[in-house]
């Protein structure tokens, strides 16, 4: 089976054909960031337009790669939620006039969920080892920031997730706050390796809470409070960039781990557009490896937004017999149940 997959729940626009298998056969991806860069971030009209101007030329070239019509597709799968409902409404309303048109059964997907995926992608001739279900996973992104437990494509609990700012809009803050421009998260990736995170005392968030969930708006405003103080000279900024990330990944890393205990898996996989980060990887690999955890990362390409996680998730769906129809539309908020409340408080 063949799937036809279509990506626009924020900046990217991506069309992709995937296998049951996972074996990838095309993967486009039309990055906005030129445009939304001199905003510090993403402006959701610009992005919406942005869509509508490229994602049929994106799906020509998705098909062109895979030297296939849209006759031989199996199915479409496309980005129904969450995301920016505009750039949501591009992606799904494409995906019903090509379903409608071609008359191929449509499967919605969640974004997260895709992600969640990722990792089962096969981008090469020789096959990536992939996990076993039950897992747990860390979603790590410039919108999301959570803990899930894995028992299957549509067995996913969240064991905790972020009250405030998800991991990267932390980056994207701190990076607009140090002047690195947008998106921050590479940036801040590679100033980090040329500083001395011993040069700036930050605080750990939530070090001494014992649950599962995450808070990165105080470490943001740590850093605004240190810039206020002392604007920082270009010898300062490779060492609060190092420190930011350290305090970060271990942050990061130890509630992983500790999720990991608490199910009683022995297998870790993280994904998102974070999940690219060097030192979140080597900080995760060295930890797992202590405790004898298995850690699963996807390929760079499949960290960040693409269709062809949206392709296989929707092929997982299909394979679980669920089908969708023409009354598709777009929502702003994951299907997946959330346990983590918004905000500071007592839980």
């Amino acid at each position: 089976m063949r799937i036809l997959g279509l990506e626009s729940s924020c900046d990217e626009t991506a069309a992709a054909i995937v296998d049951d298998r996972g074996r990838i056969w095309s993967d486009v991806v039309r990055s906005q960031i030129a445009s939304h860069a001199p905003f510090g971030g993403v402006v959701p009209e610009i992005a919406a337009r942005d869509h509508i101007r490229a994602i049929a030329p994106v799906v020509q070239e998705a098909l062109a790669q895979a030297d296939m019509p849209l006759a031989a597709v199996d199915a479409i799968a496309v980005t129904h939620r969450p995301g920016l409902v505009g750039a949501l409404l591009v992606g799904v309303q494409a995906a019903k006039g090509l379903a409608w048109a071609a008359d191929k059964p449509i499967v919605g997907v969640d974004h997260l969920v895709g992600h969640l995926l990722s990792v089962f992608l096969q981008r090469s001739d020789s096959p990536v080892a992939t996990p076993c279900y039950p897992f747990v996973a860390l979603l790590v992104s410039g919108g999301h920031t959570a803990l899930y437990r894995c028992d299957g494509e549509t067995e996913i609990r969240e064991l905790g997730a972020t009250r405030d700012d998800a991991v990267g809009e932390a980056y994207d803050k701190v990076a607009k706050l140090l002047g690195l421009g947008y998106p921050g998260g590479p940036v801040i990736d590679r100033l980090a390796a040329q500083g001395d995170p011993d040069r700036a005392d930050l605080p750990r968030p939530m070090a001494r809470r014992p649950s599962l969930e995450f808070s990165f708006s105080g470490i943001k405003s740590a850093v605004a409070r240190l810039v206020e103080q002392r604007p920082p000279t270009d010898e300062d900024v490779p060492d609060l960039c190092a420190a930011f990330q350290r305090t970060v990944t271990m942050t990061l890393v130890k509630k992983t781990m500790a999720a990991a205990k608490q199910e009683g898996v022995d297998q870790v996989v993280v994904a998102g557009g974070v999940a690219a980060n060097r030192e979140l990887r080597a900080r995760m690999g060295a930890a797992g490896a202590k405790r004898d955890i298995q850690l699963f990362v996807p390929s760079l390409r499949s960290c960040t937004d693409n269709a062809a996680m949206i392709a296989y998730a929707g092929a997982r769906r299909i394979a679980a017999g669920h089908y969708d129809d023409l009354t598709l539309g777009p929502a702003t908020f994951t299907r997946l149940p959330r346990v983590t409340r918004k905000g500071r408080g007592a839980r």
